[in-house]
């Protein structure tokens, strides 16, 4: 072969980075990131019949390798391909070019290059049997995959996610869970804006729920913004819906958290809690419906102008310290929360010293941004100490990171600067 010729041979690193998988997309989150997708993924469970069972396997391979968990990261990457096809009721289909790309990539990574090319071979294999509608465009399989993960990684990937969910939709309109994971995008997306949820994004719930019936999650969403939106939801309505997702198996995907939020804003306070205790008496093992549980008494003691019993209180504590337990890489909030009842409920002596014990602590710089900000509100509304809190407010903008926490830091700033020029 003349020297020219092998030269315009593409090499294995460049074919690697040229492949659609986890490892291409600038997934460069830091470990408590990943620590705590992790756990959400966990949450998610295994439950036969989800249709995203093949991709939450590809991302839980592709952080368990980024944690340094390699030989988990394969297994996973196994499970996702079995999942694809069992979902798919086929042996292959162009939903395995993700996988494949991941397995080559990882294969590369442990230095095994015969197995990295031999699964180059295999997403080739794909591409020319199932090809993409031209060559500006992927495969609709990879978009989706793509979408779904983005939406999973960051708040800030959120454009690209629905960008990528529109040109999969567009390929294959009849894939409904396609359209219903795009619809709750829309949902969270427009929910950082400063205008209402749009008519137009309920409307699309609306026909995304009749489509996907089965989908508590989105029903529990779809019902929590129509009461958002000033309609008077029916009480019964919203227990039927309740008495659904008991029924089902658990999983964080079944609406539960935001369902008892649903219950304690528009049925009942005491309702709310009944079922966040019914899900955890149902399910005593089950560590998602304990933060869940441990949430809801959250939420009534830490409000304002609430008059909790010392035994709800009691409950709140004991709840928020097995959780605690419970997620032992990614339970931040949850100390933060537990300081917070304490300050409000308890004394300030224990809340006093989890913060120092967190303050204390070597975060990455989202992290100390949400912790600065808290601590500053507590020093603030807690503690009265004014000066002390612009201090940590100042802390968490300092970082530059954007974040919703700094800039609630930089509001509260503002706040006090105004305060002081007038």
């Amino acid at each position: 072969m003349p020297p020219s010729a092998a030269q315009s041979q593409p090499t294995l690193e460049s074919k690697l980075e040229a492949l659609q998988c986890h490892f291409t997309w600038d997934l460069n989150e830091g470990p408590s990131k990943l620590f705590r997708l992790r756990d959400k993924l966990v949450d998610v469970g295994t439950e036969e019949g989800n249709r995203w069972l093949g991709h939450i396997y590809n991302l839980r391979g592709y952080i368990q390798y980024k944690l340094g968990f390699i030989e988990d990261a394969e297994s996973f990457f196994t499970k996702a391909a079995e999942a694809f096809c069992n979902i798919r009721e086929a042996d292959e289909g162009p939903w395995l070019v993700v996988n494949y790309g991941n397995l080559a990539w990882l294969h590369h990574l442990l230095g095994d290059q015969g197995k990295s090319q031999d699964y180059l071979s295999k997403v080739d294999a794909l591409m020319q049997k199932y090809p993409s509608p031209s060559q500006q465009e992927i495969h609709a399989e990879t978009y989706a995959e793509k979408a779904w993960t983005l939406m999973k990684i960051s708040r800030d990937k959120q454009p690209l996610a629905l960008y990528y969910f529109e040109k999969a939709i567009g390929m294959q309109p009849e894939m409904v869970e396609w359209n219903s994971s795009y619809v709750l995008l829309l949902l969270s997306a427009s929910r950082h804006k400063t205008a209402g949820l749009e008519d137009e994004i309920l409307e699309k719930m609306r026909i995304a729920k009749e489509q996907d019936p089965e989908n508590l999650y989105l029903a529990v969403h779809y019902l929590e913004q129509r009461a958002k939106k000033g309609e008077r939801l029916d009480k019964d309505e919203v227990r039927e819906l309740g008495r659904r997702v008991l029924r089902n198996p658990v999983s964080s995907y079944s609406g539960m958290n935001d369902l008892i939020w649903v219950y304690r804003e528009y049925v009942s306070v005491d309702e709310a809690v009944a079922l966040a205790e019914e899900a955890v008496a149902n399910h005593p093992d089950e560590r998602y419906l304990k933060r869940c549980a441990a949430l809801c008494y959250k939420w009534i003691i830490t409000f304002r102008g609430s008059h909790p019993k010392q035994s709800t209180i009691d409950r709140a504590i004991r709840l928020h310290e097995e959780v605690i337990t419970l997620y032992p890489e990614s339970s931040l909030v949850k100390k933060i929360d537990l300081a917070n009842i304490y300050a409000k409920r308890k004394g300030l002596a224990k809340a006093e010293q989890i913060y120092q014990e967190l303050l204390g602590m070597d975060l990455e710089p989202a992290d100390k941004q949400m912790l600065y900000h808290h601590y500053a509100n507590y020093l603030y509304f807690e503690r009265q100490k004014g000066d002390n809190s612009t201090k940590y407010h100042m802390r968490a903008a300092e970082i530059p990171q954007q974040s919703f926490f700094r800039d609630r830091s930089i509001r509260a700033l503002d706040k006090i600067n105004a305060k002081l020029n007038v």
